[in-house]
């Protein structure tokens, strides 16, 4: 594979860097991560000249690998012609195309204006129904990277419950603490904390951190009250983090939109660090998170997938990137890494500039 990326000297490995980063240490460059859509991944490939994900990874320099047990447990959702069904959390998707790609569009929800009684019953895989061996065997294999387990979406509600109930029931049901749905939510995270307490027993000597998420804000606000977090979110999240914390591991907390109100109750809670930061929304800013949280978080994200990335030239998001570091980097504390998946609308050009500017511009 040639060398597309020219990527800055290194002395560290991936792991050093990340575990050095979450200490707020001195690292030799700013830790880098990727998240793709299908069509800009496929197109990356072809650009690198990769022949699998590793080789994808490791030309554009990402230091994080991903530690997940596939499940292998038993069909418990029906299938639907035309449709895909997630065999573990049993939501519905449907493939849309659009101008540049495509995406998998949540559609059907199961639990729409369900009554108690189908909520009560609606199946939840159990945490032994999953594929540690192989988890384990490539944590194992990648043990020089950053390691963590969970991701963007374990820990998660309001999503998670939201893709077979449908937005708006979730909400309702939540805000009142409908006795079935916090039933439905107790059960899935019972299941999700059974992965996680099973791969740290396994792996706790090479995991670097642990990923829980939630999406909390909206462009311009909150997307639930303050106390609302407090009485039903927290104390369940707090579960995951005080398992980390036996372990001995940072927490990184993914929260889209609007989200930096919720930051102080995070670090009550033992989160060190917080993921996505998409600097469009209200007081997401690189430099209001920096002066207001920067001594105290660190930030994993920042570079706007709806902004020079999408819709600019490869100059522009070299400027983004360059701009962005340069308030981020002081104090060490920062992981790069796009806001979301990154877009099939991203025109590749603009991928590469913004991995080649993160190693032009992350150095220490």
């Amino acid at each position: 594979m040639s060398e597309v990326i020219k990527k800055a000297p290194e002395t560290m490995t991936s792991k050093q860097r990340v575990r050095n980063t979450f200490a707020r240490e001195k690292t030799d460059r700013v830790p880098i991560d990727v998240s793709f859509n299908e069509d800009i991944y496929r197109r990356t490939m072809r650009a690198l000249g990769a022949k699998n994900n590793e080789e994808l990874l490791e030309g554009l320099g990402v230091d994080f690998r991903a530690a997940g047990a596939p499940y292998t447990g038993p069909l418990l959702y029906p299938e639907k012609p035309g449709r895909n069904v997630d065999p573990v959390y049993g939501f519905y998707t449907r493939w849309v195309e659009h101008g540049s790609g495509g995406y998998h569009d949540f559609c059907d929800f199961p639990l729409k204006d369900a009554d108690s009684e189908t909520i009560f019953n609606f199946p939840v895989p159990s945490a032994d129904d999953f594929d540690y061996d192989s988890a384990e065997a490539y944590m194992r294999a990648h043990a020089d990277k950053a390691l963590y387990v969970g991701n963007a979406g374990i820990a998660d509600i309001i999503n998670s419950i939201g893709r077979v109930m449908s937005m708006e029931d979730t909400l309702v049901n939540l805000m009142t603490e409908d006795e079935a749905t916090l039933d439905l939510v107790d059960r899935k995270l019972d299941m999700e904390l059974g992965q996680m307490e099973r791969l740290l027993a396994r792996c706790g000597d090479i995991v670097d951190f642990v990923w829980l998420g939630e999406d909390l804000g909206t462009q311009i606000a909150p997307m639930i009250s303050l106390d609302m977090y407090r009485r039903v979110l927290r104390p369940r999240h707090q579960r995951f983090v005080d398992l980390a914390k036996s372990y001995g591991k940072p927490v990184m907390m993914h929260n889209c939109g609007s989200s930096s109100w919720v930051y102080p109750d995070f670090l009550e809670m033992g989160i060190t660090a917080v993921d996505t930061l998409q600097p469009e929304a209200a007081n997401m800013s690189p430099a209001y998170l920096k002066q207001n949280f920067g001594d105290r978080m660190v930030f994993h994200g920042c570079i706007s997938t709806a902004g020079p990335l999408s819709f600019g030239t490869p100059e522009q998001v070299r400027e983004e990137v360059r701009s962005t570091l340069e308030i981020m980097m002081p104090g060490g504390g920062y992981m790069l890494a796009p806001t979301h998946a990154i877009q099939d609308n991203t025109p590749t050009e603009n991928l590469l500039a913004m991995y080649q500017a993160a190693h032009d511009f992350g150095r220490y």
